[in-house]
């Protein structure tokens, strides 16, 4: 069973949660808060496998009660929402440790598969969105990095693979552009996150973006 904390400012919003993952067996709802700091003393308390983390809300936003899990309670997992698809602080949470996001509007299904996706400690967030958000906000070096000075000692097939992902491509995608495995794509992004020192996908594309070697606009459709 996946524990799971809910955290949003709205009640209504709170309750409309609980009630999509009540009627799952998969899912435990342990506790409800209102706000980022009663979120993390939540969490510290419960010990849930995942908080659903609403990114704006009062006392303590999504952001900073998402960086202060990731720094303290590193098994706890955070899927952010929005209310918007497109918003600066959905990178930023991405930064400060959430494993996943998902805008408001999206479906019980979409939800459910998310929480599970982010359990397994995966990232949720859909490729072409990533690159679209990212590319919106992250600002690049005025001077982009040359593509053949691989960063952090990757090979040229592990910079080729971080380019592609960086773009928005999925693993199959990848895999087919460069005539490889699926496996074999999974075991190069492995290496990439080490060398690169990143957690995820997410800010795997989110350091592609900041050392320049994708340009700010790419991939972004």
């Amino acid at each position: 069973m996946i524990r799971v904390l809910l955290a949003d400012d709205q009640p209504l919003v709170r309750r409309g949660l609980a009630l999509i993952l009540a009627p799952d067996p998969a899912f435990e709802v342990v506790g409800e808060a209102e706000d980022g700091a009663r979120a993390v003393a939540l969490a510290h308390e419960l010990r849930p496998d995942v908080v659903v983390m609403d990114i704006r809300m009062p006392v303590l936003d999504g952001v900073r009660a998402t960086e202060e899990l990731a720094r303290t309670l590193p098994a706890t997992r955070v899927l952010a929402l929005s209310t918007f698809d497109m918003d600066e602080y959905v990178v930023a949470a991405l930064r400060a440790g959430a494993y996943g996001f998902l805008p408001k509007d999206v479906s019980p299904e979409e939800l459910i598969a998310a929480i599970h996706t982010v359990h397994t400690g995966e990232a949720a967030v859909a490729p072409r969105l990533l690159t679209r958000l990212i590319s919106a906000y992250v600002r690049a070096p005025a001077r982009p990095r040359p593509v053949t000075a691989a960063p952090a000692g990757l090979t040229p097939r592990e910079l080729e693979i971080w380019q592609l992902l960086a773009a928005g491509l999925d693993n199959a995608e990848i895999a087919a552009d460069l005539d490889i495995s699926v496996s074999t794509v999974k075991n190069h992004i492995t290496g990439i996150f080490t060398k690169l020192g990143v957690r995820d996908r997410a800010q795997a594309v989110i350091a592609a973006y900041e050392s320049g070697l994708v340009a700010v606009g790419h991939g972004s459709g």
